[in-house]
This record gives C-alpha cells, sequence and structure tokens, in this order.
C-alpha cells in the first residue's frame, strides 16, 4: 500500500506538471503571434483544456482503453466507472503504479495536448467556431482512437511498435492534423510577397521564452510520468535524457540557424529545445545519455531546415513552427527508437510502419473534419477581421486596451 501510494503520488505530480504545459502552449503561441490576436489564441487554449478533459470522460478514455478489442477500434462504454472491489468499495489494486482516476487524469491531461498543436499553426486568421468544433471530434474520437493502437494494446502494440510518452501519439498526431488545416486555411496576409516569405514577428518574445521553459519544465511531467511509476531508476534516467535532448537541441538549433542566416535568433533556439524535447519523448526511457544528446541534436538542426522548407518551399504558414516542431521531430524521435534503443526488440522497421499508419489515419480524417467544416461554414475569418484582429472580431475585446497599437 505504501508502493502505491507513493507511486500515485507521483503521477498526481506529473498531471499537474502536465496541466502547467497548457499555461506554456498558451504564452509560446500569444508571444509568437501578433497582439491583435492574444484573446482569440488564449480562448482556444482555454477552450481545449476544459472541453478536452470533459471529451474524455465522457468517451475518449473509455475508447482509448476499451480492454479487450480487435485492435483497431474498441469501446468500453460512456463515462467513468471505476472498478469496484466485491465488498462494493473502490478497487486501489486497479494498477501496481496508480488508481484508476489517476490513470484518467494524467492520461486526459495528454489529450488536450493533440489539439493546442494545431491550434498555434492556424493562429491569426482561423474561425473559432469551426476549430472549436474540429477540437471536439479530434480530440474526442481521433486521437483516442489513434492511441488505442499502442497505449490500449491495439494491433501496433502487438506489432512491437514503441512511443514511451507520445512522439507520435501526441506530437505528430497533433502534427498532422496542423498540416492539413494550414492547407486548407492558407497563408496570412502578407505573409507571402512575390512568392517569397516574409517574417511576421510575434509580439512579445519575453513570453514565448517563459512559455518555452514552462513547457521544459513540464515535460518532467510528460516523460516522468509516462514511466507510471515512481520506479527510480526508470524516472530519474527518463528525466536526465529529457533534460540532456533539450539543451541539445536548442544549441544545435542556435548554431545552425546563425550560420544559415548570420543572426542568433532566440526563437530558433527556443523551438530547437521543444524540438529535442518532441524528439527524445518517444524513446526517453530505452536509450543512453549520449543517445539523447544526438537525437536532440539532429532534433534541433532539423528544426531550423523544416521551417525554411516550410516557408520558403511548401510556402506554408505555421506562425508558431508546429509541424516543424511536433510533426518533424515527432517522427524523427519514433524512428530514433528504432536507431538507439538499448531494447533489441525495438526496431526500425516497426517504427516505420507506426508513423505510416498515423500519417495516414491523421490526414484522412483531419481531412475529411477540415474539409466539411471548410465547405459548410467556413474556416477562415474575412479580410477586414485578420487586419484588424480576431480579437476585436471574434470577441469584441482588446487584451492590453491601454497599450493600443496601429498594427495591420
Amino acid at each position: 500500500m505504501e508502493l502505491l501510494t507513493t507511486n500515485n503520488v507521483w503521477m498526481m505530480i506529473c498531471t499537474a506538471l502536465v496541466f502547467f504545459m497548457h499555461l506554456g502552449f498558451s504564452l509560446l503561441e500569444i508571444g509568437l503571434t501578433r497582439q491583435k490576436n492574444t484573446i482569440n489564441i488564449l480562448f482556444k487554449n482555454i477552450f481545449i483544456i476544459t472541453i478536452g478533459l470533459l471529451l474524455y470522460c465522457f468517451v475518449g478514455f473509455n475508447l482509448m482503453y476499451p480492454g479487450e478489442f480487435n485492435g483497431f477500434l474498441g469501446f468500453a462504454g460512456f463515462g467513468l466507472d471505476s472498478p469496484l472491489t466485491a465488498e462494493g468499495a473502490l478497487d486501489l489494486t486497479y494498477n501496481e503504479g496508480y488508481t484508476y482516476w489517476t490513470d484518467f487524469l494524467f492520461q486526459g491531461m495528454f489529450a488536450a495536448t493533440a489539439a493546442t498543436i494545431v491550434s498555434g499553426a492556424v493562429a491569426e486568421r482561423v474561425k473559432i467556431v469551426p476549430f472549436m468544433i474540429f477540437t471536439v471530434i479530434y480530440v474526442g474520437l481521433v486521437y483516442p482512437i489513434a492511441g488505442s493502437w499502442k497505449w490500449g494494446g491495439g494491433f501496433l502494440d502487438e506489432m512491437g511498435f514503441y512511443d514511451f510518452a507520445g512522439s507520435t501519439l501526441v506530437h505528430s498526431v497533433g502534427g498532422w492534423a496542423a498540416v492539413v488545416a494550414v492547407c486548407l486555411l492558407g497563408p496570412r496576409i502578407g505573409k507571402f510577397k512575390e512568392g517569397k516569405a516574409q517574417a511576421i514577428p510575434g509580439h512579445n518574445i519575453p513570453l514565448a521564452t517563459a512559455g518555452v521553459l514552462i513547457l521544459w519544465l513540464g515535460w518532467f511531467g510528460f516523460n516522468g510520468g509516462s514511466v507510471l511509476s515512481a520506479d527510480p531508476a526508470l524516472t530519474s534516467v527518463t528525466l536526465v535524457t529529457t533534460c540532456l535532448a533539450a539543451a541539445a537541441g536548442g544549441v544545435v538549433a542556435m548554431l545552425v540557424s546563425t550560420a544559415m542566416y548570420k543572426n542568433l535568433d532566440l526563437t530558433m533556439f527556443l523551438n530547437g529545445i521543444l524540438g529535442g524535447l518532441v524528439g527524445i519523448t518517444a524513446g526517453a526511457d530505452v536509450v543512453s545519455p549520449t543517445s539523447a544528446i544526438i537525437i536532440g541534436a539532429v532534433a534541433g538542426a532539423l528544426i531550423v531546415l523544416a521551417v525554411s522548407f516550410i516557408d520558403n518551399k511548401l510556402k506554408l504558414d505555421d506562425p508558431v513552427g508546429a509541424i516543424a516542431v511536433h510533426l518533424v521531430c515527432g517522427i524523427w524521435g519514433t524512428l530514433a527508437v528504432g536507431i538507439f534503443s538499448t531494447n533489441p526488440e525495438h526496431s526500425f522497421l516497426t517504427q516505420l510502419i507506426g508513423v505510416a499508419c498515423y500519417a495516414v489515419f491523421c490526414l484522412v480524417t483531419a481531412f475529411i473534419i477540415i474539409f466539411a467544416l471548410k465547405k459548410t461554414m467556413g474556416i477562415r475569418v474575412s479580410e477586414k477581421e485578420e487586419l484588424e484582429g480576431l480579437d476585436a472580431h471574434e470577441h469584441g475585446m482588446d487584451a492590453y486596451p491601454d497599450f493600443r497599437l496601429n498594427e495591420h
């Protein structure tokens, strides 16, 4: 009982840290975008966490962990129904690491993260109601079904696919949807002039920096909690690999961006840290510290190259670099398990199959949802609304009424 209590307390602390990440995402997103859209972005982020938890309670948790099922789709019923003992008391032996309730809350925090990734990619020009509808469907149905394939004991789990804390199951699932959304939405006004990408600077880089440091802190819970117990050996090595990958990602992104652009770009530095964190998430418990540094370093380089490629070659407008961070580094981190894992049963081919399965499922489902919304109610605000800011038009409010700037 004492061990269960220790494990459960650690899991609850990790749950709180992952919850805190939603503040990090919010600050990063508003910091890297313009002030006239601040309330709109904060509104989306608050909506995601609140509706996400309710949806996960009602359908998501039992879709993701259906018990015995065919490996592709299963559902254990609506709502939360905690296992009980024969005497009708709460069954605390549900799992040796934590109670049923802690399990639900920890997994629920992860569910909301996938939609937050999309929020950053479509910032500054998406209509809020269609975005809310997309969030309900994607977090309520798509994410938990995808999650069941591995974490719920589905067909990818049986195949030997490995994703410790969600490089693919959380980050790429959000990243694939972000690609679809950005393609269907189109770039912000002024992003491309004569075919060349133009920088649209964020309005508050100190807030963005605070957001990244909060996210790094939250990752202690994201990866540390994914051990699913307070096992001292596994937990401590997981936190070490997580931290080293973040540091390596930041340093290499800074060096590569400086070499390419001849300036010390803080936003690349920050996204490099996040890229390192996303990259290590799939294998944080099965790689050595040295391997973690290599994984983070490659992720940091990928960030700079991917941001440039997405901007200049694909002509996709991603205001916060969400696709480069969460999708590109998510794929890299998942494949890296097949290269660096200390477990001989992990194979590169199996990891690649897993990545491909999630790519197809998420691209197709995200396209169906967003395309249907585009054709029925429209997903993009008018030119006037975009130029004057979504805060004024969607919310009738101003985030900084005492510091109004003429910003077009």
